[in-house]
């Protein structure tokens, strides 16, 4: 059976807060979706995520990427910006250093022989897609992997005019903290449009 699944970096307790009140005052009476909270779809910003032979094994697959990349017990990355990606989404766009890059390149490495090539969703309408977002998707079942990957946090999903609208009046909405901390590896298990629904192994980011 195949396993929808993903690895991410989990901020720090008091930005995960900060990620679900930046959700609630921005979407104000129109709520985004899926909601964010503490006890759900936990605020996260996703390394990869997709489709995943049944027996591989979270634990220790984030044991191995903690072993295989040196990074501090902290990892902050500045804030770009809250932007509107297609179709719909609003996202909490942070920075894309060498060192993220490199941990992108460690999980790949080893989970992308366990996908399960035979779920990728072939018939899904790219054509809104960057051509590298389209190269990504072909090669991993993911739209974000090497010269597309673009890290953040999802804000949610909403129609086109409302998402348009919202990135628009943001700044009137809502502040954007300058830094996001992020202090944990997730593996999880993917909820409606890609959300962190459920863990299934946590570690620090250092490896200890």
């Amino acid at each position: 059976m195949t396993r929808w699944l993903g690895v991410a970096l989990l901020p720090r307790a008091d930005h995960t807060r900060v990620a679900i009140r930046l959700q609630e005052s921005l979407g104000g009476d129109r709520p985004l979706q899926p909601p964010l909270s503490e006890d759900g779809n936990l605020p996260h910003l996703t390394v990869f995520q997709g489709p995943f032979e049944d027996d591989l094994d979270p634990e220790r697959e984030l044991a191995r990427i903690g072993a295989s990349v040196s990074l501090p017990g902290q990892l902050s990355l500045a804030s770009v910006g809250i932007v509107y990606q297609p179709t719909g989404w609003l996202f909490m766009s942070v920075e894309r250093p060498a060192l993220l890059e490199k941990v992108q390149e460690v999980v790949l490495d080893g989970l992308a022989p366990r996908l399960d090539r035979q779920a990728f969703d072939t018939s899904k309408d790219t054509s809104r897609f960057s051509e590298s977002e389209r190269v990504s998707f072909a090669r991993y079942g993911y739209r974000y992997t090497g010269d597309a990957y673009a890290p953040h946090i999802t804000l949610g999903r909403t129609d086109e005019a409302t998402a348009l609208e919202l990135v628009r009046t943001a700044p009137e909405r809502t502040r954007v903290p300058d830094e996001w901390t992020f202090d944990r590896f997730s593996f999880y298990a993917m909820g409606e449009h890609g959300a962190h629904a459920e863990k299934l192994a946590e570690r620090p980011v250092a490896a200890v």
